[in-house]
């Protein structure tokens, strides 16, 4: 009978060091989970930053032909008085059109001169009457005028139109082609930086469509809403942090405000909407409405940002300033707030960003409307940043898919902005302990 293989006992250490390599290969495939969820968030942001980029940046671009106008008194001020009213009240798109001719003069049929008009956007006139209206001196004379391009020619020129596509998949045709050709041979299209993008409002039109309106909508809008959520939202916390007594009121009021910072944007919307529109009798699309919304919605978290710096101060300083004779009143207002104001401004800034962002409160408050004048007050008709990039969004034109992107840069940029400024105020001010 043979005897048994004897089975070695290990010690403490051997065991130790029999799993010390597996738990090293565990800990490494934990590490490299997480450094891939990393890599994987990187990679998605900056894959939506480079979608949005590609697509936007062409929209701080605008094309712009070159025109030849002849400023006839004939067809501009017939009575020949130079009056601003009759030169206001004149046919612009008569010269327009036979500068159009005269540059093309062997396009003849309705239809072909129909196309060779709609080379050039419907604000040439505009052009023009602006130009009139500055110096009436040009009746009578000719002139050389830049000119916005249609918007079809916009992106042709932009090469976000495939020439080589068949002639019924294109958005322009052969004709229209050759026309474009032979004013860019002529050195009568250039593309140049789109200023009106940043000095217009909205328009049907995607060629002279601008943010202008919606930015100043925007301001006005958080304007009010920081100046309404940010001292009532500071009050509450000083109170419920300093000198409210913890009893059930004082519990119940805080799972109230925390639940209330979890609650859909659009529910806000719905109060807004019954309580400052249909009983208060507030006007519609109005940044003042747009305001108090926003306000309800951002006082949670200003009110738990502003809490939490409240405890970030040591109570040293409270037990100094009472050991100096001061009063509670005085003690909070003297020495705590000061000290707690940088975290609170922060918290008020991520506040307002998080409030920039919103677009379904607003929608159900009538800031859907399209807004062609930028607001001049608080009760003017207005429309906000998320909302226009909404409605160029559903635009059918092609040339609104840039527009929209740009919009959605010059959105991430505020929002950039104002981080940075929370982030500034965070370093600036904030005191170690």
């Amino acid at each position: 009978m043979t005897d048994a293989t004897p089975v070695p006992v290990l010690t403490s250490r051997e065991k130790v060091a029999a799993t010390l390599k597996r738990r090293y290969r565990a800990e490494l495939r934990f590490r490299a989970y997480g450094l891939s969820a990393v890599l994987i968030g990187i990679m998605c942001v900056v894959f939506l930053f480079w979608t949005i980029i590609q697509k936007g940046y062409t929209a701080f671009e605008q094309t712009y032909i070159q025109l030849d106008v002849a400023y006839s008194a004939e067809d501009l001020d017939p009575a020949g008085r130079r009056a601003p009213d009759d030169l206001q009240a004149a046919n612009y798109q008569l010269p327009v059109r036979a500068a159009l001719r005269a540059a093309f003069p062997d396009v003849q049929g309705r239809s072909e001169l129909k196309k060779l008009y709609g080379l050039v956007s419907g604000a040439a006139e505009q052009t023009l009457r602006d130009r009139v209206l500055a110096n009436p001196r040009l009746i009578g004379q000719r002139d050389s005028v830049w000119v916005l391009a249609d918007d079809r020619v916009d992106m042709l020129a932009k090469g976000k139109i495939d020439r080589s596509l068949p002639e019924s998949d294109r958005a322009i045709d052969d004709m229209e082609l050759r026309l474009f050709d032979a004013l860019k041979a002529g050195r009568h299209v250039e593309v140049r930086f789109n200023s009106p993008f940043f000095t217009s409002g909205d328009s049907r039109e995607p060629e002279q469509a601008g943010v202008l309106g919606a930015l100043v909508g925007t301001l006005l809008t958080l304007l009010v809403t920081l100046v309404i959520s940010f001292p009532i939202g500071v009050a509450a916390a000083v109170y419920l942090e300093e000198f409210a007594r913890r009893n059930r009121l004082t519990d119940l009021i805080e799972v109230n405000i925390n639940n209330l910072a979890a609650v859909p944007s659009i529910v806000f919307g719905l109060l807004g909407l019954a309580m400052f529109i249909q009983f208060f009798g507030l006007p519609r699309s109005a940044p003042l409405v747009g305001g108090l919304v926003l306000s309800l919605m951002t006082l949670p978290t200003i009110i738990i940002a502003s809490r939490s710096a409240l405890k970030a101060v040591p109570p040293s300083i409270r037990e100094a300033a009472f050991g100096m004779g001061a009063s509670k009143v005085q003690t909070v207002m003297h020495h705590v707030l000061p000290l707690a104001m940088p975290g609170m401004l922060t918290g008020a800034i991520i506040g307002m960003a998080r409030a920039l962002g919103e677009s379904a409160p607003l929608l159900m408050i009538g800031m859907v409307a399209f807004i062609v004048d930028v607001p001049k007050g608080l009760t003017d008709p207005a429309t906000v940043l998320p909302v226009q990039i909404f409605l160029w969004a559903t635009s059918p034109e092609r040339a609104f898919v840039e527009r929209t992107s740009g919009a959605i840069m010059v959105l991430l940029a505020f929002l950039l902005l104002m981080n940075a400024v929370a982030v500034f105020l965070r370093s600036r001010f904030e005191r170690r302990w």
